[in-house]
């Protein structure tokens, strides 16, 4: 027997009210995306709008030299900050965890500690560190370096590699208590049966984290992996405060890039083109998210 599903009385009262917010949503997003990949396939710049449409901003961006050091910067940047940060969040997460199963008073310190460097904007960030990594005497781990070895003279924003170890380090400062929260979530839902069941057995520690706690976390690693990435792609303010991009192009990143190219060489063509390679990015990473957010719930 076939059965007519009926709409609700007020859907379309519902769908009325939604009218709004879809505006919204194409006016900030789906209207400049759409403009931003046309002026990728046109010669514009901030000076003229182009009209000849082609893929020479394409051509000319990844044959460059320059902008293939970028993209291996920008690589570097990337899986580095996001291992540490994925690595450290954990190791954080477990201390809470325990901490909090054993009642300890410092926990509500450390995440606070943690918590406040997340909270802080990537500007202020950039700033700090900066000031901590200058080469006066008034920087901090400079002067930290020399008093532990004297005749030592680190030069942390002086060296392109040296400029690249010191923003991944800042960006990890600044974006850990992302993947603490995450992960200690998870921690906080672990089944305890699974933990008395393996005490049982005889299972030390190591074993009960590295054959039973990571291995049920280890989808939600993975979304951790894949947010903290998206989010590690799209940096720009820190960077912007701490190096600017420099010295040279030792720490340019991809979203550095964009900017430069459209704001500093007036090349509107070739910063689209480019940042229509980091959309694609962002909506490939984001696709891969939501696979696994069906397939998990599947």
């Amino acid at each position: 027997m076939n059965r007519t599903v009926s709409r609700p009385p007020h859907e379309g009262i519902l769908l009325f009210w939604l009218l709004p917010l879809a505006i919204v949503c194409m006016s900030v997003f789906v209207i400049p995306v759409v403009q931003i990949v046309r002026w990728s396939f046109t010669d514009s710049s901030l000076m003229k709008e182009g009209h000849e449409l082609s893929f020479r901003a394409y051509i000319a961006l990844l044959s460059s030299n320059d902008f293939m050091s970028i993209l291996r910067t920008t690589l570097i940047f990337v899986i580095s900050s996001v291992l540490l940060q994925v690595a450290l969040g954990f190791v954080i997460a477990l201390f809470l965890d325990y901490g909090d199963r054993r009642g300890l008073r410092g926990t509500i310190i450390v995440r606070t500690a943690v918590l406040v460097s997340w909270a802080i904007p990537g500007v202020v960030a950039g700033v700090i560190w900066k000031m901590m990594f200058s080469e006066m005497d008034s920087g901090l781990i400079t002067s930290l370096a020399h008093f532990i070895v004297p005749a030592s003279r680190p030069r942390f924003l002086s060296s392109p590699a040296a400029a690249l170890a010191s923003s991944v380090v800042a960006n990890v400062w600044r974006g850990t208590a992302y993947s603490m929260i995450l992960l200690y979530a998870g921690l906080m839902t672990f089944p305890n049966d699974l933990n008395e069941a393996s005490q049982i057995d005889g299972a030390n520690a190591f074993q009960r984290l590295f054959q039973i706690k990571i291995p049920v976390l280890a989808p939600l690693f993975l979304i951790c992996i894949l947010l903290v990435t998206v989010q590690t792609f799209n940096t720009f303010d820190m960077l912007m405060a701490l190096t600017g991009g420099g010295p040279g192009r030792g720490t340019e990143v991809l979203a550095l890039y964009i900017y430069k190219t459209i704001f500093t060489e007036f090349n509107l063509g070739r910063g689209s083109a480019a940042a229509v390679l980091l959309l694609l990015i962002n909506v490939a990473m984001t696709w891969v998210y939501f696979c696994f957010l069906k397939r998990g719930t599947a």
